[in-house]
């Protein structure tokens, strides 16, 4: 279901987007060196009732995977994901950073 949404990058702003029946969820980030930092989450309630939440982070993982660089979740939503899908995507963490 991941290649069912699609996911803007708006780098004006520095953050992804999903946009579902004209409600926009958006997780902001900052770029240093080869590391992207996942700085905040949003989305609507009704979103995350519908199942968007997992889907979005997700599919900003595979971006952030197929661009070759690492990611550090300091944002708590991201965190908690990310410490349930360790195994998963542990690689994409930096030397040194455990969730």
């Amino acid at each position: 279901m991941i290649e069912d949404v699609e996911i803007n990058d708006n780098e004006f702003l520095r953050q992804f987007e999903l946009e579902v029946e004209e409600q926009m969820a958006r997780i902001e980030y900052a770029l240093q060196d080869r590391k992207i930092f996942l700085t905040k989450f949003v989305m609507s309630s009704d979103m995350e009732d519908q199942g968007f939440r997992e889907i979005f982070i997700k599919a900003v993982f595979k971006i952030v995977e197929n661009r070759g660089i690492h990611l550090v979740p300091t944002s708590p939503e991201i965190a908690s994901f990310l410490r349930k899908n360790r195994r998963k995507y542990k690689k994409l963490l930096p030397v040194g950073i455990n969730i």
